[in-house]
């Protein structure tokens, strides 16, 4: 069955957003920006939605049939659905929903005649990059979850390409933090926090980072976009070496700013360790090789091609350094200097 195409735009609130993934901690903050602007939204997610109970289905992004049933009544998508963890096992998991889910929400979107889809992807597509890399730069990830993810970009890019009327925003953010999260992020304010953290190496190496309040606010302009494709890295800046973030996040907690270092090459060994030790008993640990590594990598990126747009944040990235820190670690912190 052939279907005509949608004249209505959730741009104007006609029709609704299906987010896809919305349950989780990046879809929560883009479903919450969208209640308060009178958005209406559907959210697709294996998982309830403990913040919008009222909009949430359950979805399967590699079941076709469950995202035709989601999608009847929805305009634009925007697919915030990932297996993203290093510890993901097996290592196909991240095919069957990076790729395969890809694949069967472009079935679905052509099926609805829906013509816009958001795609949130990740500068891992870049793999390490002492950068700063633009949209442009080589690929070259180093993991399974930066391979699928510049794979499903090809998906999305070939359903683009096979109608000029489409609209396909891809979205690569760098690491992302915010209050609620538990990635890589707050693990490393909860070291900081708690007294035990251990700078591995010089702490010289740079690190792009994105603050969740920014990137769902990013990603709400990114539906007023026209057809074709528009490629955006986000970061918010200014970039910070590591040890600057570790002193920076030591202040606001009113700590002084000492830090304990350990050699990396001692560090490593210890991951590899601890690495083999997972493998035979499948226990998992906070430190791994491969976070070890990327822990000491610099990491930076330009997001000048998002700045030109106009679009502007809602908040500096000092700024939601602070709101994090208050929120999950202290009553009592203050904001740093550069952040008023």
């Amino acid at each position: 069955m052939v279907h005509e195409s949608r004249a209505s735009d959730p741009e104007h609130g006609s029709d609704q957003v299906l987010v896809l993934g919305g349950a989780g901690f990046i879809g929560t903050r883009f479903a919450a920006l969208l209640r308060q602007q009178k958005l209406a939204f559907q959210i697709g997610d294996l998982q309830p939605s403990k913040a919008f109970p009222d909009a949430w289905t359950q979805c399967d992004v590699t079941d076709l049939q469950s995202l035709l049933q989601i999608m009847k009544s929805c305009s634009a998508i925007v697919n915030l659905a990932a297996e993203h963890r290093d510890d993901v096992r097996p290592v196909s998991r991240y095919y069957e929903t990076n790729v395969v889910g890809a694949t069967r929400v472009c079935e679905a979107a052509r099926a609805m005649a829906i013509s816009k889809i958001v795609f949130t992807s990740s500068v891992a597509v870049y793999g390490f990059s002492s950068g700063p890399t633009a949209e442009d730069g080589p690929f070259n990830p180093f993991n399974p979850y930066g391979k699928t993810k510049l794979e499903a970009e090809g998906v999305y890019r070939t359903w683009a390409s096979e109608d000029a009327s489409r609209t396909l925003v891809i979205v690569r953010p760098t690491v992302v933090f915010g209050e609620g999260n538990r990635g890589n992020v707050y693990n490393l304010l909860r070291q900081i926090a708690s007294g035990r953290f251990l700078m591995v190496g010089s702490g010289s190496n740079i690190k792009s980072m994105a603050y969740v309040g920014n990137l769902a606010a990013f990603l709400r302009f990114s539906l007023s976009l026209g057809p074709g494709v528009h490629i955006f890295n986000y970061v918010d800046l200014p970039d910070m070496t590591t040890k600057e973030l570790v002193n920076y996040v030591l202040h606001a907690l009113g700590r002084p700013e000492r830090m304990r270092a350990i050699p990396l090459p001692l560090a490593m060994t210890a991951g590899y360790l601890l690495d083999a030790i997972s493998r035979i008993t499948g226990r998992r640990f906070p430190i791994s090789a491969i976070r070890i590594r990327k822990f000491c990598e610099s990491t930076q990126f330009s997001a000048q091609k998002a700045s030109n747009t106009g679009f502007v944040a809602p908040y500096s990235l000092c700024e939601g350094l602070d709101r994090t820190i208050r929120s999950e670690f202290s009553t009592n912190s203050k904001p740093n200097a550069a952040s008023t």
